[in-house]
């Protein structure tokens, strides 16, 4: 199988890297953390270089590309840490285009490619920590238009979202709507997330809606995976930049007159950091590569993924701070904002212990090694 790159793909990355190294430095992203821990003009710049309109279609506007692009860019981003939330464009975009109507996609598509409409997956609630089979949101149709009234928690940058993916019961089975922020019944808060992004809660008291799905569980599931394959290639972009300025500092550190990068001790521990990392590479690759399988095939791995991307995250992010000592964890170093990033990352969309157990009941009679 041919893992390298296609030199579309190649210059994808490149473009992304030089905008990540020029436009969005260490100052910077602490200034919009201190703003709020979202820019919309970084959204825009993130538009301009056609992100946005990764996986819509040319019909559209967008770029018609697929998930290794995707994976590719995400893991630039995840180097340079960025606070906007891009993954949660590729849900959208990723999900009104594969389920939504003609219309649904005509009005839509076409602004989330632009930059001009920030569409957001506003999943979680209290009480039903990663299961996507728990809803509590309902809607109700009256006269041929939808209404939905519920409760959304850590939505992503919610009260600067320009319109909600949101996940309802209608006729006694989950639906998912699409819920714009400036409709009528909408209420949002926002607040700094642990790494200084934002996230915030959404109220919605029979709030005019669109149907996008009927079937809002597969529509949720392929929503959720997506995110995840995201998540993982994110943190690995994050990871291997921890591990290098980990590198960097053991050169330049000294103890006993010696740089620490001597130690044979320290040596193997970041000998694990890059087997982890590496580990965590295949793995996203894998990802990427089955987000368009069938539902069951595709559900499982990134099960999987997540297991091990969220082993490598933790695993890398700790050891990174152990051997940096004391700055490892002070705000004015940028390694630990990498730390912060790669511990919000793991719990995102699932946590380790959430997706070893999805991998745990998706195992046939048949798995392991008699098999």
């Amino acid at each position: 199988m041919d893992f390298d790159f296609s030199d579309d793909q190649v210059a994808l990355r490149d473009a992304v890297q030089k905008w990540v190294e020029k436009g969005y430095g260490f100052e910077r992203r602490r200034t919009i953390v201190e703003a709020g821990g979202f820019d919309r003009a970084v959204y825009t710049e993130l538009a301009e270089l056609g992100l946005a309109g990764l996986y819509v279609d040319e019909a559209h506007g967008g770029l018609g590309m697929g998930p290794v692009e995707a994976m590719v860019v995400m893991e630039e981003l995840g180097r340079g840490i960025v606070l906007e939330p891009l993954a949660q464009t590729l849900i959208a975009s990723g999900v009104i285009g594969a389920y939504g109507a003609d219309d649904v996609k005509a009005a839509w598509l076409p602004r989330i490619a632009s930059g001009e409409a920030l569409v957001v997956l506003a999943l979680q609630e209290r009480g039903a920590r990663y299961r996507l089979d728990r809803v509590a949101a309902t809607a109700s149709q009256a006269g041929g238009a939808w209404t939905v009234s519920g409760e959304k928690h850590l939505v992503a940058a919610a009260d600067r979202a320009d319109a909600f993916l949101v996940p309802a019961v209608a006729n006694g089975q989950p639906a998912l709507f699409l819920v714009e922020a400036s409709a009528k019944g909408v209420t949002t808060t926002g607040h700094l997330t642990q790494d200084g992004s934002r996230a915030g809660n959404l109220s919605m008291d029979k709030a005019p809606a669109v149907l996008v799905c009927a079937d809002g569980q597969a529509a949720l599931e392929h929503a959720v995976d997506i995110g995840i394959a995201a998540t993982c290639a994110e943190g690995v972009g994050a990871m291997e930049q921890t591990l290098a300025l980990t590198v960097d500092y053991m050169n330049t550190r000294k103890q006993f007159g010696v740089a620490i990068a001597t130690f044979q001790a320290l040596r193997h521990r970041v000998a694990d950091m890059k087997m982890q990392l590496e580990l965590a590479r295949s793995m996203s690759y894998y990802a990427s590569l089955k987000l368009n399988a069938p539902a069951a095939e595709r559900r499982a791995a990134m099960a999987r993924a997540k297991v091990q991307l969220g082993n490598a995250m933790r695993f890398i992010g700790q050891q990174s701070v152990q051997l940096h000592g004391g700055i490892g964890v002070t705000d004015e170093y940028i390694g630990s904002h990498y730390f912060k990033k790669l511990t919000q990352l793991e719990m995102s969309f699932g946590d380790t212990l959430h997706h070893l157990g999805e991998v745990s009941s998706r195992m046939q009679d048949t798995a392991g090694v008699f098999a």
